[in-house]
């Protein structure tokens, strides 16, 4: 009995130690000029705790500032400094790595110490050109959000404006318009879509390639984007890499149903100098298969991923960096050893599919303020996309037992339907030079080139019923250019009147488009009591896939007519107005847009159809034009509205909603829905983090999704069976839409922070209700002869978006501390 009571008051002992004692960390990071990125010396950092004294620093002739021995948990870091506004940004120290953190300082424009500034948000985004239509990508707020997987582009969808097009895809909508629009640029470049299994052309995929935990915050833009961007009529995502820890090494591991990862970063010499941040990503669901587990399915997909950056800091206030992003996937789906009978298996499954992508994205970028009023920055890169497919066709019947009247299914035979391989290799430069005139006049110019050599090849059976008889429909080397000159000016005419205008120009060598101005504007205003009004406008355009320029006919003497390689910009006008008011106390952010884009030289077929470029990009498929002509035109408007609570203490709320309608108008001048119309989107997140004790944190989190079906039309059985794909009649094409999307996801996770290492347990619950939510009409013939006999028969199959989806993560930090 005494033994007992000596134990239970030794792990008494322990949980009590465990919870009351604090672990400390140290903070550090850089205060900078936002808009010449020019090192701020001087600059006093405070942190503020409670019943405690205030941690304090001054940043060194870098601009750099180190707190140590900071307790962990949420707190909030204010700099201040003479001539320029005060910030206050909030951090979450954890024990497992220091928390490093960049602060960009707005000067003020009039001479006195003491102005009266009307308060800038929390939020606002990197690009200091943005004034409307723009969302901060704060990694530290989007990694709490359900169902998110971790994805930077389906954290998008979360915000008021975006929506997914799709459960098994992260395919990003942007107020109706095609993901075909949507650009990923990294360190100043556009880089190749960075999604696992991504269909040529396409910006999206099921998995991403792209890794939170590589990312500082980023900026996502709507429409009317400064002038330094372009090709898109959509949206951009313009990420940021962050460097590595330069003072002390440290590790993650994270083991989870969506990957093993594992992530290495610190000082590569004694100075503190240069840094190194290093990780890498492989399919666990793989791993399991390799192991010998089983796991219900033999398609199992099979990816692994990358990415690195090295930066050196050089003599006078130079940086230069080596970065890098890569991923390749494989997937075989072996529809011939399905032998049991449903109609399920045959939505598009009268084939085996062998599927594979790889891209990868590496440069050098380096950064220079010259002095207090210029800075440069300058990327040279190299990328690389590839696909390639391989189908077998297969003719199947049925099978009945005599004895139990169990029906099978009998492979009769299997042939190659169709094969192809796409590679884009490209090189790309970009230049930009800032420069501040005065505290009022800002004007930043630049150029983006890039040098695209493409290899396509493909064939296809041109009877599906006859083997052997193959027609080539890519069959394409070549090279093309697309440069991108820009010049923007920003004046701040007052403490709270910005104003900014710029002129993007575009040409493409393969078509030889040229677009000579394409003018931006933006205005925002700031109010009294935290309340701002902004406004913008701004002409776009953009090329479409490159596959599509290359698809070719044959003629009669065998001789190839690229019937699309004239094909011009799709281009679009933006336009946009919004009010904004903050309560800071609380940490509330409330933002209403209005918007209306209208969409012109959009290509659509010469023969008067209802196709039209503006629906392509969401899906497997890829594109097969036929002659297009760019006469098409479609239009966007909407309202939007978001409610964000930031999560500055241990609560946080986002409520974005928007209503809006997207029409287009192909070749035979009918208005219709276009695919993405879906008329309206709501999000609601909201989160708590419980703190048990001084190193236990236990957070919930909880969402809920609802939107307007997805859009289809009436089936052309004729074509649609004798093509082996969904064709619908163009009568209606759209006039029809699936019931309204529903869906409600779970968070809960679990935090320790120790001495040196901060663990975490989560558990992502997708589409906990597990709601069948309506996706798409699928190809599915019968093979049942009596049905397809039936009046009314239809060789289609309605095509569910994803169930019920459970998602588990372990994480850990750690650290190496360096010698004192």
């Amino acid at each position: 009995m005494i033994k007992s009571l000596h134990l239970f008051s030794f792990l008494f002992f322990l949980i009590s130690y465990s919870f009351s004692q604090t672990p400390t960390q140290t903070v550090r990071g850089k205060v900078v000029d936002s808009e010449t990125n020019f090192p701020l010396v001087g600059v006093k950092l405070e942190i503020k705790i409670l019943n405690s004294e205030p941690f304090r620093s001054i940043s060194n002739p870098d601009g750099e500032f180190e707190i140590k021995k900071v307790p962990v948990g949420k707190h909030q870091i204010t700099a201040t400094y003479s001539m320029y506004e005060s910030k206050t940004v909030t951090i979450e120290v954890n024990s497992g790595r220091e928390m490093v953190i960049n602060i960009p300082l707005t000067e003020t424009i009039s001479t006195q110490e003491e102005v009266t500034v009307s308060a800038r948000k929390k939020g606002d985004v990197v690009n200091e050109m943005a004034v409307i239509s723009a969302q901060q990508f704060s990694v530290e707020e989007t990694n709490r959000y359900p169902g998110s997987r971790m994805d930077p582009a389906r954290m998008a969808s979360n915000f008021a404006g975006v929506q997914g097009a799709d459960d098994s895809r992260n395919d990003i909508v942007i107020r109706g318009n095609s993901p075909l629009g949507v650009v990923w640029r990294v360190e100043g470049i556009d880089i190749p879509n960075p999604s696992h299994f991504a269909i040529s052309g396409s910006t999206g995929g099921p998995v991403s390639v792209l890794n939170n935990k590589i990312l500082s915050n980023s900026d996502f833009f709507m429409s009317a984007f400064p002038a330094e961007y372009g090709n898109s009529t959509s949206g951009i995502f313009d990420l940021k890499l962050r460097n590595g820890n330069k003072n002390q090494h440290e590790f993650t591991g994270q083991f989870g149903f969506l990957g093993t990862e594992l992530l290495a970063e610190g000082p590569m010499s004694k100075n503190g100098k240069s840094s190194y941040l290093v990780m890498g990503r492989y399919s666990t669901l793989s791993l399991f298969q390799q192991l010998g587990i089983q796991i219900g399915t033999d398609a199992i997909p099979v990816y692994g991923d990358g990415a690195f950056k090295f930066n050196w800091q050089l003599k006078k206030g130079g940086q230069l960096s080596a970065f890098g992003i890569g991923g390749k996937s494989n997937i075989s789906i072996m529809i011939s050893e399905q032998t049991e009978y449903s109609k399920e298996f045959y939505g598009e499954g009268d084939r085996d599919q062998y599927f594979g992508t790889s891209m990868l994205v590496t440069g050098l970028n380096y950064k220079k303020a010259l002095n207090e009023k210029t800075f440069i920055a300058s990327t040279l890169a190299y990328s690389v996309e590839e696909q390639h497919s391989l189908h077998n066709y297969l003719q199947r019947s049925l099978d009945t037992n005599a004895t139990t009247n169990a029906v099978s299914i009998r492979v009769d035979s299997i042939y190659q339907l169709m094969s192809y391989k796409f590679s884009i290799n490209k090189l790309s430069g970009y230049f930009s030079v800032n420069h501040k005139f005065n505290k009022q006049h800002l004007i930043k110019a630049g150029i983006n080139v890039d040098g695209f050599y493409m290899n396509q090849l493909d064939s296809a059976l041109k009877n599906v019923l006859i083997p052997n008889d193959f027609i080539v429909r890519w069959d394409y080397k070549g090279f093309s250019a697309l440069i991108q000159p820009f010049v923007q000016w920003k004046w701040r005419a007052n403490e709270n009147l910005d104003i900014t205008a710029g002129i993007h120009s575009q040409y493409f060598s393969m078509t030889n488009s040229l677009s000579i101005a394409e003018p931006r504007l933006g205005l925002k205003y700031r109010m009294k009591g935290n309340q701002s009004v902004f406004m913008g406008a701004g002409m776009h355009s953009q090329i479409q896939p490159l596959y599509t320029y290359t698809y070719h006919l044959t003629a009669n003497d065998g001789s190839k007519i690229y019937h699309n390689k004239n094909m011009d910009f799709m281009r679009s006008l933006h336009t946009g107005i919004g009010y904004e008011k903050s309560i800071t106390k609380a940490g509330l952010n409330i933002r209403t847009e209005a918007y209306y884009q209208y969409l012109y030289d959009v290509p659509v077929t010469i023969a008067p159809s209802s196709f039209s470029m503006i629906n392509m990009g969401g899906g497997f498929a890829r594109i097969f034009p036929d002659s297009l002509q760019n006469t098409g035109t479609g239009l966007n408007y909407g309202l939007e509205l978001t409610v964000q609570k930031y999560f500055d203490k241990s609560f946080f709320f986002l409520f974005s909603g928007t209503l809006y309608d997207s029409k287009y108008t192909g070749s035979d001048g009918i208005l219709r829905n276009t695919s993405y119309n879906g008329k309206y989107v709501a999000n609601l997140l909201v989160g708590k983090e419980f703190k048990l004790g001084a190193k236990h944190v236990l957070g919930i989190g909880g969402k809920v999704t609802v939107a307007g079906g997805r859009r289809y039309g009436l089936v052309n059985i004729a074509q649609t069976e004798e093509l082996k794909e969904i064709i619908f009649l163009d009568s209606m094409f759209n006039d029809l839409q699936f019931q309204d999307y529903f869906r409600m996801d779970l968070k809960i996770s679990w935090r320790m922070n120790a001495a040196k290492a901060t663990h975490e347990i989560g558990l992502d619950l997708v589409n906990i209700f597990n709601t069948r939510n309506l996706l798409s009409l699928a190809y599915a013939p019968s093979l049942d002869p009596n049905e397809v006999a039936q009046p009314g028969y239809q060789p289609t199959a309605q095509k569910t978006q994803l169930g019920f989806l459970p998602i588990f993560y372990y994480k850990i930090d750690f650290k190496i501390s360096k010698k004192e």
